[in-house]
Parts: structure tokens; sequence; C-alpha cells
């Protein structure tokens, strides 16, 4: 399990991008990979999966 903050997230667009609290790279977010809503700078937990462009944040939950 990863941690990281909610750098950004657009509730109307359902996307945003989570900074990993270890690597400080971000990851792209789409609302399909969310367990709880979340907004900017919320402390979340995730998992990393391999999407289109490249790694995505998935099982995001509130930490």
């Amino acid at each position: 399990m990863n941690t990281g903050t909610v750098k950004f997230f657009n509730e109307s667009k359902g996307f945003g991008f989570i900074k990993d609290d270890q690597t400080g790279k971000e990851y792209f977010v789409h609302a399909s990979g969310l367990i709880n809503p979340i907004k900017e700078n919320d402390e979340v937990t995730f998992e990393l999966r391999e999407g289109k462009k490249g790694l995505n944040a998935v099982n995001v939950k509130l930490s």
C-alpha cells in the first residue's frame, strides 16, 4: 500500500492526481478507482495499476 496526498481532484470531471509520500511522483486517479470520496489535501492510501498512459492510483481510500 502506498501513502500520499491528493494534489488535485475535479469532482465534476471525475479525475485528479495523488502525490506519493515516498517517491514524490504524481499518479493519475480516476473516480472509478476510489473507495472513499476524496478532495484536495486529503491523506490517502492507494495501490498502483498499469493504465493506458502509465501507472494509475486505484483502490484509493482515506487514511
